[in-house]
């Protein structure tokens, strides 16, 4: 192996590893993001308030695009992912009003 491959190789290993703390870190972050959007699904249900929230949710599309710009990230993306996650937190708040 040459010393470049050696390199390369050892590059691409740390790339790997930083790239499998993060995604354990976004597994326990919605973990626990979900956890509070459950105790918000509770209360709703609680009192009888509807489980989306169309001002909040563009309150958080407009916070969400700001950041992803801040930290290049294409707002594109980070509206998507928002939406998908904002489509779940939904679903949990009318499984509790059921």
């Amino acid at each position: 192996m040459t010393d470049a491959v050696h390199k390369a190789a050892q590059l691409l290993k740390e790339h790997r590893e930083s790239i499998d703390r993060l995604d354990a870190i976004l597994v326990y972050t919605l973990a626990e993001r979900f956890k509070h959007t459950q105790g918000v699904g509770r209360l709703k249900a609680e009192h009888d308030l509807p489980p989306s929230d169309p001002v909040r949710e563009e309150a958080q599309i407009a916070r969400l695009t700001e950041l992803a710009i801040e930290a290049d990230l294409d707002p594109e993306f980070a509206k998507k992912f928002l939406a998908f996650v904002i489509q779940e937190v939904i679903k949990h708040h009318e499984r509790h009003q059921s």
